[in-house]
């Protein structure tokens, strides 16, 4: 598992609020020193549900590459952590420039500068 693979994840049954559920797909945005010493990965869940979109959400064009199953979106603001059993299978990866903006986003997110 590395930063930038897009993978499906099961984010469990019982959601509350806006949290989202069942499996779908996510970016991991861990850095690799950090995930070879932990259980633990952060992730962003990615939706293909483009309507409801926030203004910081990035838009992720399907492709080959990240071999998605829709255009779809990053829900930036949905960042969070999840055990390595709950990750299903690698999907594909993301681009280095989404990637990157995503990186700017959790700068702008954590007040990181």
């Amino acid at each position: 598992m590395k930063q930038g693979e897009i993978w499906v994840v099961n984010f469990g049954d019982n959601n509350v609020g806006h949290e989202y559920k069942k499996d779908r797909p996510a970016l991991i945005i861990q850095s690799n020193d950090q995930l070879k010493i932990t259980n633990i990965f952060t992730i962003i869940p990615l939706t293909s549900n483009r309507n409801n979109r926030h203004s910081d959400d990035i838009a992720v064009g399907k492709d080959d590459t990240n071999r998605l199953y829709a255009d779809s979106v990053l829900k930036v603001h949905h960042t969070q952590s999840f055990d390595k059993l709950r990750f299903i299978k690698k999907i594909g990866i993301i681009e280095n420039d989404l990637l990157d903006q995503v990186k700017n986003y959790l700068k702008r997110h954590f007040g990181i500068e």
